[in-house]
């Protein structure tokens, strides 16, 4: 059971909660008046760091060619 907690599945499944969770923040700081460009810009570059390794996990777990 322990196994599972480190598995790379669930690893994905927090990779992706997170990523959904910093896209529902950038909408919010938006809406704000005045716009904090450096908060954005911070979040926005988590954002794709996020999307990188999530991209990265998902061909570790499913590789597109033969292995």
């Amino acid at each position: 059971m322990d196994t599972n907690l480190h598995s790379p599945e669930r690893r994905l499944i927090e990779l992706r909660m997170e990523h959904a969770d910093l896209n529902a923040m950038i909408d919010r700081a938006a809406q704000q008046t005045p716009v904090d460009e450096l908060m954005m810009r911070r979040l926005k570059k988590r954002r794709l760091a996020l999307r990188d390794e999530i991209a990265r996990l998902e061909l570790v777990l499913d590789p597109k060619e033969p292995a």
